[in-house]
Order: C-alpha cells, then sequence, then structure tokens
C-alpha cells in the first residue's frame, strides 16, 4: 500500500527526532566516542554507533560491557558533550522537516514527538533548531521505564495523550524506532533509512511526505 493510501484520514503524527527530523547521529556517534575514549578506551575499538540507533544512551552504554561508576560517568560525559555540540549549531534538521510540520499543524493535525533522547538533551535541539512549538506533548526516554524497540513505549504514549492507534502514524527512520512502533500496533512511514525496516512503508525523505499531504489537501478541494 501506499504512503498516501496509509495516511489518509490519519489525524495524529508521532514523530521520533534524532535520525527524523534533525539529522544529529553524527553528533551523537562523536559525542559518544569522545566520552568512550576518556572513560572507557578499550570498548572504543568495537563500538558502532549506528548499531545502536535509536536506543537511550543508558541502554547503548550497558550495550558496551561497562557497569558501576563508570557507567554512570559515561552516560553523563556523553550527555554533556551532546548538549555542547548542539549549543554549537552542529545538529541541523533535515530538509523538509520544517515544511512537514508546517503542513501537519496547519492542516488540522496534531503532531506530538515521542524519542528516545533524554529530556534534557531534546528541549536543547527543539530549542537550537526552532523546532518546539510544533508539538502538542513530548515524551523523551526520561519518562518510560524501558526504551525503543519495546512496543511499550509508543504504547505509553498512546495512552498519555489519549491517542486511537487507528488515527495515528509513527514517523521514524530506525529499525529500533520501527519495531516499537510497529508493535505498538501503528502505520509506521520509515525515513533516511539505508535499510528497510521490517512492517514500515518506505518514504525517501519528509519532501515526499509532505507532497503526499500536500495531494491529499488538493484532492479534498
Amino acid at each position: 500500500m501506499s504512503p498516501a493510501a496509509l495516511v489518509a484520514g490519519r489525524r495524529v503524527w508521532l514523530c521520533d527526532l534524532d535520525g527524523t527530523l534533525v539529522d544529529s547521529a553524527p553528533v551523537h556517534a562523536a559525542a559518544f566516542r569522545a566520552a568512550i575514549g576518556e572513560l572507557a578506551p578499550s570498548a572504543l575499538g568495537s563500538f558502532r554507533y549506528d548499531a545502536h540507533a535509536g536506543a537511550t544512551t543508558r541502554e547503548v552504554v550497558a550495550g558496551l560491557g561497562v557497569g558501576g561508576d563508570v557507567a554512570d560517568r559515561l552516560v553523563r560525559r556523553k550527555q554533556r558533550l551532546y548538549r555542547e555540540y548542539v549549543a554549537a549549531g552542529r545538529v541541523p534538521v533535515f530538509p523538509g522537516a520544517r515544511r512537514l510540520l508546517d503542513h501537519l499543524t496547519s492542516g488540522g493535525r496534531t503532531a506530538y514527538l515521542v524519542t528516545s533522547g533524554s529530556r534534557g538533551s531534546v528541549e536543547r535541539v527543539l530549542a537550537a533548531c526552532s523546532l518546539g512549538g510544533y508539538f502538542s506533548g513530548v515524551l523523551t526516554g526520561d519518562d518510560v521505564p524501558s526504551g525503543k524497540p519495546d512496543p511499550a513505549f509508543y504504547r505509553h504514549a498512546c495512552a498519555l495523550w489519549s491517542v486511537d492507534p487507528d488515527d495515528a502514524v509513527a514517523l521514524e527512520d530506525s529499525a529500533h524506532g520501527v519495531a516499537s512502533a510497529v508493535g505498538a500496533g501503528l502505520v509506521t512511514l520509515q525515513v533516511n533509512a539505508v535499510k528497510p525496516a521490517a512492517g514500515a512503508a518506505q518514504v525517501r525523505d519528509l519532501d515526499e511526505i509532505a507532497d503526499v499531504l500536500d495531494q491529499g489537501v488538493s484532492g479534498s478541494e
């Protein structure tokens, strides 16, 4: 089924942030590598951020096999570095992101942000990229007991905002995010993906989704 047919009539959009609306993966990777190099250098050689995309910082650190005080320090150091990079303007908005969000908020739809990022980092990105005003609510990795790919993440979002999954679309980039959304019974679009994830409809980029919404408006006139 085409993306246009999948999203037709659905009024609620649950949007991921990192890798979906903002091109933050290189900056997250740089912050992780710097923090690991300082605090757990023996783990640096095998670290590949793309294997963890969509997971929380603490989950990524746990996957390194680092525990105790070192793990806590590593989480804090990575987050601090990432926030410094955000403040320095190193996280750009993907082309088409503002166009898509403008379509959603001006077309009678409701957009929520559903992200594994920590609240402090997410708030800084939204402010730095001037995206905060688009969302009726924000759910972060700090607000739930388990992150993506657990479907409980998206189920929690739907329960929090009284969202009917049959009226909603999830917008994701990572396999972790797609698994969480699809597992929660949501129609899911995957964007900016090198490798397609099972259960999601693939879209080229955010402008393609905005074009779909344009066509829907024209078709209703």
